[in-house]
């Protein structure tokens, strides 16, 4: 096994983000170091449970751990009060109690229905997070967000719940499709217009030999942002940087449109409404696209000002008239703005 890199987080009790090879074979032994007496349930969904269930099953079990496994039908549709209640009742037929754990094996559905469940079984209990997808590892798996989808929007239950140990093996992405590592790399992008610097510089570069350094690079950016704003009320809020208008076009899609490619093209949106709006030093749409192409990231949506403005009214950072949005002044240096409704869909009508 290679060299294992670590990341510490440090939020509530602490807890680590590894990133390397192998580190499924680890699971158990992880287990068994923070929680020796404890009982589990893996969560995981009908695309990844084929690929990786039973490998992580039998690290636990040869552990001497006690474990189950709950697998729900994939998707982002999927991603809802039912699943949650699906998991919660697996949980209480296999007996877990307080001092027992989830496993989250799986993408960022995964992980934000687990995490959720751990949060509100029996009044919280631990979760380890094992990201499969670019897009977990860059976000998702860090930072203790964990929400489901309501009919009025995206994300609008859920709960601050960190988790205690974080696993990416990068050799998960061997069987990543094309599409979902692009969707990952979406939020990749997004984080390197925040930070610049030398993940701006990787992000430019459509090379999967870099796939390692660009996960660990935004791992300890977005490790630093939590660890100084937990609960989202001023910094953390820079991380929705494109997810206004991405959030919009998901739910104007019924969901269809994956998050990240969403993403993609709300950060698009906001450089270019930026650039035009001279709220910005000019340029930033220009390496924004360049990043999001390198990485064959869509940049247009084909839903209307007015369609995205109205799906925003319901997003769970509106209040009153407005919304908070993030906007790029230049690459590496990103502000917070309150904007009404109607400077929304004005910053949208220009950005499409």
């Amino acid at each position: 096994m290679s060299e294992i890199q670590t990341i510490p987080v440090q939020v509530g009790k602490g807890y680590e983000v590894r990133v390397g090879h192998g580190l499924l074979d680890t699971v158990g032994k992880a287990v068994k170091e923070s929680f020796p007496d404890s009982r589990t349930v893996i969560v995981t969904d009908s695309n990844v449970a084929p690929l990786y269930l039973e490998r992580v099953l039998d690290s636990l079990r040869l552990a001497g751990i006690d474990a189950g496994s709950c697998v729900f039908a994939a998707g982002e549709t999927h991603k809802n009060m039912e699943t949650l209640t699906g998991i919660l009742n697996e949980a209480a037929l296999f007996r877990l109690n307080r001092k027992d754990l989830l496993i989250a094996l799986g993408g960022g559905v995964c992980g934000d229905m687990t995490g959720f469940a751990a949060g509100c079984y029996m009044r919280g209990i631990p979760f380890i997070q094992i990201p499969t997808t670019v897009l977990s590892m860059v976000d998702s798996s860090v930072g203790g967000k964990c929400a489901v989808d309501l009919p009025a929007g995206k994300n609008l239950a859920g709960v601050f719940h960190q988790p205690s140990l974080v696993l990416c093996d990068i050799d998960t992405l061997d069987t990543l499709p094309s599409e979902f590592f692009a969707d990952g790399m979406a939020e990749a992008v997004k984080t390197a217009v925040l930070t610049g610097g030398r993940l701006a510089e990787l992000c430019l570069t459509p090379d999967r030999d870099n796939v390692r350094s660009i996960i660990t690079e935004c791992i300890r950016y977005k490790a630093g942002v939590v660890q100084r704003d937990e609960r989202e009320l001023g910094e953390r809020k820079l991380l929705n940087l494109g997810h206004t208008a991405g959030h919009a076009i998901e739910k104007c899609s019924g969901f269809q449109v994956p998050h990240g490619h969403a993403v993609a093209v709300g950060t698009a949106m906001i450089a270019r409404a930026a650039d035009l709006k001279g709220l910005s030093d000019g340029s930033v749409s220009e390496t924004v696209e360049k990043m999001l192409l390198a990485w064959d990231l869509p940049l247009h949506t084909s839903f209307s000002a007015d369609d995205l403005l109205e799906a925003s009214k319901s997003d769970k950072k509106a209040g009153g008239a407005g919304i908070t949005a993030v906007i790029p002044r230049s690459v590496g240096h990103c502000e917070l703005m309150d904007l009404t409704f109607d400077e929304l869909y004005e910053l949208f009508r220009i950005g499409l």
